[in-house]
């Protein structure tokens, strides 16, 4: 393989994916446009929310271990070299990071629209 372009990575993905990829690519954009939304809306990071939400990214993490060796033809004692072990690491960290952007905004979102509940059930009470 001389050269490396974006319809051989998707191949590549789809072949190891199968029909997980565009879901997780689907879950992902969202997650992201979530995440960078509420930043811009609270106009910070809240430290709390984002324990809490680093804390539910290791399970990510680990279900993102499960989920590769489920739909790969490997499994963790085929990894021989340091390669394998970094790929593996990465998927790790991969789902660690998705898990905890996703839970800090579904935390997040509730917050905003719980707190947005409270005030218009106030007023409805005046």
């Amino acid at each position: 393989m001389k050269d490396l372009d974006l319809m051989t990575l998707v191949a590549v993905f789809q072949e190891m994916l199968g029909l997980w990829l565009w879901p997780l690519i689907v879950l992902s954009l969202l997650g992201l446009a979530a995440f960078f939304s509420l930043v811009l809306k609270d106009k910070r990071l809240l430290s709390r929310r984002m324990m809490q939400a680093q804390i539910a990214g290791l399970p990510g993490g680990v279900l993102a271990l499960v989920i590769m060796a489920k739909v790969s033809s490997s499994g963790f004692t085929d990894a021989g070299g340091p390669a394998d072990w970094l790929l593996i690491g990465l998927v790790f960290l991969v789902g660690l990071a998705g898990t905890t952007l996703l839970t800090y905004s579904a935390l997040g979102w509730y917050a905003h629209f719980k707190r947005r509940g409270n005030a218009v059930g106030s007023l409805a009470h005046r």
